[in-house]
Order: C-alpha cells, then sequence, then structure tokens
C-alpha cells in the first residue's frame, strides 16, 4: 500500500509537471550603458547638423552626421533588443523573446526537443558576445548576460542554449514532457 502510494505521488507529480507553464527571464543592467552611449552618438550628429559651419565642405559634413546617425542607432537598437529575454515553456513550445518589442523571437516546438540541460555558467565570451549568437561547433544561444542557462538538446542533432533565471526548474519540465513524449 505504501509503495503504491509513492507511485501515486509520483504519478501526480508528473501529470502537475506535464501540464505546468513556466516563464522566466533574464536581464542585463550593463547594456543600458551601451543604449546610452548610442543615443549620445545621435545627439552628437544633431549636434553636428545644428552647427554646421564646417569650413571642411558638405561632403565631410555628411559623412560626419550619417556615420554618427548609424553608429548610435546600431548601438542604441542593437542593446536595447537584447536588454532583457522572456522564455515561456507551455504544453506545446518552448518561446523566446528579446527585448522589449519581443523581437528576435524563437518558437521551438517540444515535440524538436530530445533532452533539456542546465548550463550553471554561460558566458558571453564562449559565444562571441552578447545577443542572439550561432557557433558551428556549438549551436545558437541567446546570451544577454553572464550566469545560469538552458541548453536544448534538438531532434536534428543542434543545441539552443537561452540565458535564464530559474533554468532548472525549466529543465525539469522539459525533461519530464521529453519522457512523455517518449512513452506516448
Amino acid at each position: 500500500m505504501t509503495e503504491y502510494s509513492r507511485h501515486e505521488g509520483t504519478r501526480a507529480h508528473a501529470a502537475t509537471t506535464l501540464s505546468e507553464m513556466w516563464s522566466g527571464r533574464a536581464t542585463n543592467r550593463a547594456q543600458w550603458l551601451l543604449a546610452a552611449v548610442g543615443a549620445a552618438c545621435i545627439a552628437l550628429g544633431v549636434e553636428l547638423v545644428v552647427d554646421a559651419n564646417w569650413t571642411s565642405g558638405a561632403a565631410a559634413l555628411v559623412m560626419s552626421v550619417v556615420g554618427c546617425f548609424a553608429a548610435g542607432l546600431l548601438m542604441l537598437f542593437g542593446t536595447l533588443a537584447f536588454v532583457h529575454v522572456g522564455v515561456r515553456i507551455d504544453e506545446e513550445c518552448l518561446e523566446v523573446r528579446c527585448g522589449h518589442m519581443g523581437v528576435p523571437r524563437r518558437r521551438i516546438p517540444l515535440t524538436q526537443v530530445v533532452d533539456a540541460d542546465f548550463a550553471p555558467r554561460v558566458t558571453p565570451h564562449q559565444w562571441g558576445g552578447w545577443g542572439y549568437r550561432w557557433r558551428p561547433e556549438k549551436g545558437t544561444a541567446v546570451v544577454v548576460r553572464r550566469g545560469e542557462g538552458l541548453v536544448l538538446r534538438m531532434s536534428d542533432g543542434r543545441d539552443f542554449t537561452v540565458t535564464v533565471d530559474d533554468a532548472q526548474a525549466a529543465v525539469r519540465i522539459l525533461r519530464a514532457r521529453c519522457r512523455a513524449d517518449r512513452a506516448a
């Protein structure tokens, strides 16, 4: 009788895990500094336009203004897109949304996930910087900060890594769903 109730408890926990939705988030406040530098570049471009008393000619002025605006916009929007990442796991998929607008976004059906692992330390250095990264030998990653992460093993042999807080809970849920899919 004791073994039956223990087995029943495990089954109830597995059912709860299978129907459970999970969401997590990771934030990098240091990237706000880079966004501020981008805004400063744009302000410098505006200042150059307003104070256009260049004796070097219009071509130098246009190149300077366009350069300041281009660098500023790339820095500003490039960093704001990866200030934070949100991860959501429901019954059908894992969805990763970056930044305030949720772009770039990646939706991975759970039927394509073979296994999930906890990575205790993911660093931007491992992936070549912050943001949405791809390395042939490692797979794809969304890295917004240094710290714990979630590594998905996909059915096509590739890996997908995302830095997110409480990644161990996500791994537990994903592993339970992968076992249930294999059993079915």
